[in-house]
């Protein structure tokens, strides 16, 4: 981040999010039984630490942790593991109780919007430009942060790593098969018809079809068609003649190339095929990197960023940044503020996307070594920065963008790849909530 940026400040909340923010303005207090506004405090104390991915990174994180109370002997760190699955609702019950929010907390773009709508969290833009953070900070990770907060210029967290969509493939199979790396989707067909053979239960790949299916969805049917932007206007193109004809060739490869049994996969099951039978490749992110090399060893499989078109291009959707938010009702934002600002110095940013597999936020962790010698890290770095690369933010500013995107239309999903509805009539009905939801948005924003 090069200059500072504005101040202004978008509410953009649904019915819901409104009827939670004003419940927070009623009831909520510091842990201090002020008003929810918190303070700046001594600086020194206990602060409590929420970390969004409790189980996955407690060990990283206790190793930051001591080294900043070593720094900062008189602050102590409260480190509370909850996890991925059970944030949202976490915060969501805080917020509505008016009391029990962190100090500092995990926060990814993906649920930004809902705790920004909330007036959970403290902007944090002056802050970052005071510190030893300013220019420090990947520009494409804060133009994500920003939008998904839907303030348009103003950060509710600080951005730790990004995450980037992966093909993962088995080197293994593939070299004795003949075939190349599936670094274009022409590759990617082909590699997944020659490694099947239904009758030895092998498959060239493994498909989402369960919970958080759409996520894959999106990636193939954008990466496909290189349409590079979500939104035209302020009508989605989700449902573009293009994007309707890249599904249908990505759902048809379930069955074909595809266990019966994909149907049902979410991420541990799908993770899980890859992992332990002879499958040819599955597309996720580098957040299954630690899964693959427990299971398979550094040896038989690799991660190529999402297959390029024939010209050469890459087009993929964003994955939500991962970021540290300082929640506005703590009574000690001073000290809060000063872990967040060592958790994402060179050094911390750098051994937690180490321990995660991921891309680090502050630029002088992303010339560490290790990143050049991680792989598919170092695939997604190089993808991320590269001119041919084309990302579809996606609009995780809308409050209702989780469920809309998850629960609300993954059945029909599983209907479309049963043959039981067209891609266009899903995608059309999936357009007509997403243009739905714009405009709500749109009305209650200013």
């Amino acid at each position: 981040m090069t200059a500072p940026l504005g101040r202004r400040l978008r509410t953009g909340v649904t019915a819901v999010a409104a009827l939670s923010a004003l419940a927070l303005t009623a009831t909520a207090c510091g842990t201090d039984g002020t008003s929810g506004k918190g303070s700046e405090g001594s600086g020194k104390g206990t602060i409590t630490f929420w970390d969004n991915n409790g189980g996955v990174r407690t060990d990283i994180w206790k190793e930051i942790i001591a080294k900043f109370e070593k720094k900062y002997p008189d602050i102590k760190v409260k480190y509370v593991g909850v996890a991925a699955a059970d944030v949202q609702s976490k915060y969501d019950t805080a917020i509505a109780g008016g009391k029990g929010l962190p100090d500092v907390g995990g926060v990814g773009a993906a649920m930004l919007a809902s705790l920004v709508a909330q007036n959970a969290l403290a902007p944090v833009t002056d802050r970052i430009d005071s510190s030893g953070l300013k220019g420090k900070l990947d520009a494409s990770m804060v133009k994500n942060v920003e939008a998904a907060g839907g303030s348009g210029d103003e950060l509710y967290s600080v951005p730790t790593s990004a995450n980037m969509g992966i093909l993962w493939y088995r080197t293994d199979l593939f070299k004795a098969a003949g075939l190349d790396a599936p670094t274009t989707y022409d590759k990617f067909y082909a590699a997944a018809t020659k490694l099947t053979d239904k009758k030895k239960n092998e498959f060239g790949f493994t498909f989402r079809g369960g919970a958080g299916s759409i996520a894959q969805a999106l990636d193939m049917m954008y990466g496909q068609s290189g349409i590079d932007s979500f939104w035209n206007g302020d009508t989605t193109t989700v449902n573009d003649p293009r994007n309707v004809s890249a599904l249908e060739k990505y759902v048809a490869l379930y069955n074909k190339v595809t266990p019966e049994a994909d149907l049902n996969n979410d991420f541990v099951k799908m993770v899980a095929e890859f992992d332990n039978g002879k499958i040819g490749m599955v597309q996720h992110n580098l957040g299954s990197y630690q899964n693959h090399l427990d299971a398979l060893g550094k040896d038989k499989f690799a991660g190529v960023a999402m297959p390029t078109d024939a010209s050469g291009v890459r087009t993929t959707v964003s994955n939500p940044v991962d970021g540290l938010g300082l929640f506005k009702n703590s009574t000690n934002k001073e000290a809060a503020w000063k872990f967040i600002e060592f958790a994402v110095s060179a050094a911390q940013n750098s051994a937690w996307n180490e321990s995660a597999g991921a891309i680090p936020s502050n630029t002088e962790a992303q010339d560490d070594a290790w990143i050049a010698s991680a792989g598919a890290t170092k695939t997604g770095l190089d993808a991320l920065t590269d001119s041919n690369t084309k990302i579809v933010q996606l609009p995780y500013y809308l409050p209702d963008w989780g469920t809309l995107s998850k629960s609300e239309v993954e059945p029909d999903f599983q209907k479309v790849v049963l043959g039981k509805e067209t891609a266009k009539e899903f995608l059309d009905m999936f357009a007509g909530k997403l243009n739905a939801a714009q405009a709500d948005w749109k009305k209650h924003s200013s």
